[in-house]
């Protein structure tokens, strides 16, 4: 028999193929319809669509049942073949081994993450997952989302404002801010007043630039301001820069808890009120019961 045409293709269905295997195999209408659920009618006009399709009787009626025609045995292990093909990649699709995955985990992370989740969640990955490596995308928040919407990014971790309906998003936890200093200018941390906060020299984590943030509007709000030397577009160059120049920076909480110690800075609490924030993990809605996803998810929030 000669290939089949897109045409005829579009004509086959599941439904169809798994008809004519149950055929194959218990030479029975009755037993295929109580097998696969469907009634003895709709067995028949199955039956009817893939003689056309094919071509081909493809069973003849005996008394003892359906006998095969050569050609529907001639057909028998492809369609099998095709059909466990189909039932295994849709299989594959909703389960996953970490211990046997293989692959490149795209993340699309803001610097506060990278430096606070990255490190723990590679740890793990390459504990449980060790044939999955990982890759950092370096984003704003718009451009975050951007990538999960192009399948740039598998997921991405931050404060992702204005979350949109294509995406998924699930908070790890809310973040607060504290200021780091050396000790000789922190002099009373954990405290510091708000006129020793006004007048000291700041440096700002500002990945997009400039030198006013959210404590500025802040400041503002209350008829005061501060004296930013100097932007960094990410947290550990900042921190560095803070120790070296005796400077304050203000900075999410737990970025602050981790590293702040390591360059030999303590931290306070700011002296003004300031807004907490979620952080989360966000993905595409594609994805929403892929088990990879899911999977990774969970370690997420295990780190």
């Amino acid at each position: 028999m000669s290939d089949l045409s897109n045409s005829e293709l579009r004509r086959l269905d599941l439904t169809l193929l798994l008809v004519f295997l149950g055929l194959v195999r218990h030479r029975k209408a009755v037993a295929v319809a109580n097998e696969l659920g469907l009634t003895q009618s709709a067995i028949s006009q199955a039956l009817r669509r893939l003689r056309d399709v094919f071509g081909d009787d493809l069973f003849l009626r005996r008394p003892h049942g359906m006998e095969p025609t050569a050609t529907a045995l001639a057909l028998e292990a492809p369609v099998a073949e095709a059909v466990n093909a189909l039932r295994g990649a849709l299989g594959a699709s909703r389960s996953f081994d970490p211990a046997t995955a293989t692959g490149v985990v795209r993340v699309a992370a803001l610097h506060a993450e990278q430096a606070v989740l990255i490190p723990n969640f590679f740890a793990r990955l390459r504990l449980l997952a060790p044939g999955l490596t990982l890759s950092i995308l370096p984003t704003g928040r718009s451009d975050a989302v951007q990538a999960l919407k192009d399948d740039r990014a598998d997921l991405a971790f931050g404060f992702l404002r204005d979350i949109p309906a294509s995406c998924s998003a699930s908070v790890l936890y809310v973040e607060n801010y504290l200021v780091a200093g050396r000790p000789d200018i922190l002099t009373e941390a954990p405290n510091i007043s708000l006129d020793a906060y006004c007048a000291a020299d700041h440096l700002l984590t500002a990945p997009g630039g400039g030198h006013k943030g959210v404590v500025d509007r802040h400041l503002a709000q209350i008829g005061r301001e501060r004296h930013v030397l100097l932007s960094f577009p990410a947290f550990l160059p900042a921190l560095a820069a803070t120790a070296e120049a005796g400077a304050l920076l203000t900075l999410p909480s737990r970025v602050a808890g981790q590293f702040a110690g390591k360059f030999g800075l303590v931290t306070a609490r700011p002296p003004l009120e300031l807004p907490s924030f979620p952080v989360s993990v966000v993905w595409h809605r594609r994805n929403d019961t892929d088990p990879k996803t899911n999977w990774l998810r969970t370690l997420l929030a295990a780190s």
